[in-house]
């Protein structure tokens, strides 16, 4: 392999056939007499443009066709054709260099063009090299030399990480993957479930309760989640009222003056709500409005006149401080209930985390544009984060998480897509060039991932997602199965 030439961060190398690269692959491009080099990175595999390669096709073709018999070759200058007909051209990205056995990001100088030697550079040197700490290893899966890949469970404290990809690709199981490495190191861990695929983590594959049995804890809205009046918050209410039931300004203002009327009677129940609003004096129009509120709560099912059912978040936080997880199923959930009991659970967490109650609360959301708010996407990234929320997308429809977020990602574990809007999407995260995610990512087999971001310290790298001995729940129901 020979440096051909640079183009601002990008590297192009000649390499013939018989030197196996693929996209992906890390290479060290050494310079012995400066003691220093460069770590870069195939994203692309070219065949090398040399003048007069089109010619000699066309010509190699019509021989082909024409001429009967063994090849003559006086001269043996055939295999020397050959070599060159089949040179390629590797497009690489530098992702760092390496000056007196130092880890620089931004090298200002080039190696020797005729003097460099261009080797591969392994995984396992790599993730040494660059010094990636594992004193909390998750293990994601294998690189394609077979070597373990494993991710710091630090790199997901207090960051905001995305993992997206077509479906059927191996998303959620990623997820379920992160979730559990979580519980693992004593992370308390709140997932929002939409489609019930994280219901069964407590289960071996085989149906039989495993460590984790105990660990995760599955609350179902209208079953074993229900809340009371009198543990809700005006402001939590409020925003239910608002952005889940869509509430007008001039009803919303009445509302808080019945609340308030209520709390100086201590009368926080259902059926006192429904009778103060029915006797208020006020607007028909607003009463209208208020009561079709009122119903839409009373029928949820969420909420609840009987403290005895009652949930307890205090209590359930409690369960998993030392490590485990709140499953909160939407499965059989309405879309708008689905929005009212999501509204009360991150106004919980905000409430509980501002009170010290607990240290911090990693927020798995899968599909969130479905039950999430549009105001909520900035809010979950920035004020909540400051609370202790720290927040992991998942998601097949990269298009639906607004461009601020993948601005503000610090990792994105990103499995294969072959639509170009959807790459254009991905491909604006601040922390990677587009032509690595546009490259690599269309030519990803199932249950592979690209990992971006500060969990492999900025040096994309490719790995296969371990199996997981666990109930995952998410394949897709069949009609036509090979027992039929």
């Amino acid at each position: 392999m020979r440096i051909y030439k640079k183009e601002g961060n990008t590297v192009e190398i000649l390499c013939f056939p018989s030197e196996k690269v693929e996209k992906g692959d890390y290479l060290f491009i050494e310079d012995p007499k400066a003691n220093r080099g460069l770590v870069t990175q195939v994203v692309d595999v070219q065949f090398a443009n040399v003048p007069g390669i089109l010619e000699e096709l066309l010509r190699d073709s019509t021989t082909d066709d024409y001429v009967h018999g063994g090849n003559f070759d006086p001269l043996e200058v055939s295999s020397h054709i050959n070599h060159i007909q089949d040179a390629l051209v590797l497009i690489c990205k530098i992702r760092g260099a390496v000056q007196n056995g130092k880890l620089l990001v931004n090298p200002s100088w080039l190696p020797s063009r005729s003097k460099s030697k261009i080797k591969r550079l392994p995984i396992t040197s790599l993730l040494t090299f660059v010094k990636i700490n594992e004193d909390l290893p998750i293990d994601v899966g294998e690189t394609k030399e077979a070597s373990v890949l494993a991710i710091d469970a630090r790199a997901l404290d207090g960051k905001l990480n995305i993992v997206t990809g077509k479906k059927e690709t191996g998303k959620s199981h990623l997820s379920k993957l992160l979730v559990l490495g979580l519980i693992d190191y004593g992370a308390t861990v709140v997932v929002l479930d939409l489609n019930g695929e994280y219901v069964n983590l407590g289960f071996s594959s085989k149906g039989e309760k495993n460590e984790y049995y105990d660990k995760v804890h599955v609350l179902t809205s209208g079953a074993n989640l229900k809340v009371s009046l009198a543990q809700m918050d005006l402001q939590v209410m409020l925003n239910i009222l608002v952005h889940a039931l869509n509430l007008p300004g001039t009803s919303t203002r009445e509302f808080r003056r019945i609340w308030r009327f209520l709390q100086q009677r201590q009368a926080f129940t259902l059926q006192e709500l429904g009778e103060a609003i029915r006797n208020w004096k006020c607007n028909q129009h607003v009463r209208d409005a208020l009561f079709s509120r009122y119903y839409s709560l009373l029928n949820s099912g969420f909420f609840t006149d009987n403290l005895a059912e009652a949930t307890t978040f205090e209590e359930l936080f409690q369960k998993v401080q030392t490590g485990g997880a709140l499953v909160l199923n939407l499965r059989d959930v309405s879309s708008v209930d689905r929005q009212i009991v999501v509204e009360y659970m991150l106004g919980k967490l905000v409430e509980l985390l501002t009170e010290w109650k607990m240290r911090a609360v990693f927020l798995f959301a899968e599909e969130a544009h479905l039950y999430l708010r549009e105001t909520y996407w900035d809010d979950i990234v920035t004020r909540m984060r400051h609370f202790g929320v720290f927040t992991t997308f998942v998601t097949n429809q990269p298009d639906t998480i607004r461009e601020n977020i993948y601005r503000q990602a610090d990792n994105i574990f990103l499995f294969n897509f072959t639509n170009e809007r959807d790459l254009e999407t991905v491909s604006r995260a601040a922390r990677v060039d587009s032509e690595t995610v546009k490259s690599i990512a269309r030519d990803l087999p199932p249950h592979y991932c690209l990992i971006l971001g500060k969990a492999v310290k900025d040096f994309p790298m490719v790995a296969k997602v371990k199996a997981l001995d666990v109930q995952t729940m998410g394949h897709t129901r069949l009609f036509f199965t090979d027992k039929d």
